[in-house]
């Protein structure tokens, strides 16, 4: 036990987070793109690109399950502290957290489904749904697809080695502006 304490942790897991979240705030998500600058936008923004990641990472083989056990760890990590900075209250936290989890899992499934069946209209389907719900946003949500398809596409090409470092190379969302004003 004592030898935990003195073991040097990797700090690969907490890059390649900061790389997912990073790419999750960029501008032109919000301003070119059309999702919401909120909590709820940048959530489903971390979760994309977690996704994307995910998928990578599952396509490299099965010694990826502890990366993305902790990438996973990180996430939920994150998200309850950023509850908790919110002001959500000790006894309403464990819920939330079921909630963001459902969110989270449900969204893996339909987005790596559309990214492995190579259907961009069923992607756009799923964004439609979960990042631009309740409003018309067939434009922004198609083009939120193709950024996606280009997204994996460009994780594709990345060694496994530069992406656990945070090395990641995601597609500029700039790329796949709707006409939303800049």
């Amino acid at each position: 036990m004592i030898v935990r304490l003195f073991r040097r942790r990797d700090r690969r897991p907490r890059a390649l987070y900061a790389a997912v979240v990073a790419q999750a705030r960029h501008p032109a998500l919000y301003r070119r793109l059309g999702v919401a600058d909120s909590v709820d936008g940048r959530f489903d923004m971390i979760v994309l690109h977690a996704v994307l990641v995910f998928r990578r990472l599952r396509e490299a083989g099965p010694g990826m399950a502890g990366p993305m056990q902790d990438l996973l760890d990180l996430f939920l990590s994150d998200m309850d502290g950023a509850l908790r900075e919110m002001g959500v209250g000790d006894l309403a936290v464990p819920r939330r957290m079921r909630d963001m989890a459902a969110a989270f899992y449900g969204r893996l499934d339909a987005y790596i489904g559309a990214l492995d069946d190579g259907s961009q209209p069923v992607l756009a389907a799923a964004i439609a749904r979960n990042v631009f719900a309740g409003t018309p946003a067939a434009a922004q949500a198609a083009a939120l697809s193709a950024y996606g398809f280009a997204a994996a596409d460009s994780l594709a090409g990345q060694g496994v080695d530069d992406i656990l470092s945070g090395r990641v190379a995601f597609a500029d969302p700039a790329d796949f502006a709707t006409g939303v004003p800049a």
